[in-house]
C-alpha cells in the first residue's frame, strides 16, 4: 500500500476513534437518543469511507498491475461504482 494512501486510512481510522470516544461520552452523559444516533451514523459512515478506500487501495495495488488493459478498464469502472455505494 502506497505510504501517502496508508496515512490517509490511518487519519481517518484515528478521526473515527475519536468520534467513538465522543459516543461513549454522549451515553455516559446521558445525552438525547437522537443526538447519540446521529453521531452513531456519522461513524457508520466513516467507517464506510475507511473500507471503501481500503478496497479501492487493494485492488489498485494488487489486481490492476497483473491484469491486461481490457481487464484494468474493467476493474476501475467496478471500483467507481462500488465506491458510489
Amino acid at each position: 500500500m502506497e505510504e501517502h494512501a496508508n496515512e490517509a486510512i490511518h487519519k481517518g481510522l484515528r478521526r473515527i476513534e475519536g468520534q467513538v470516544q465522543g459516543l461513549q461520552r454522549m451515553v455516559a452523559q446521558q445525552r438525547a437518543c437522537d443526538e447519540v444516533l446521529l453521531q452513531i451514523a456519522a461513524v457508520k459512515a466513516a467507517l464506510d469511507r475507511v473500507t471503501r478506500d481500503l478496497v479501492r487501495q487493494h485492488a489498485e495495488a494488487c489486481l490492476a498491475p497483473v491484469a491486461d488493459e481490457s481487464v484494468r478498464q474493467k476493474l476501475q469502472r467496478t471500483l467507481d461504482q462500488l465506491t458510489r455505494m
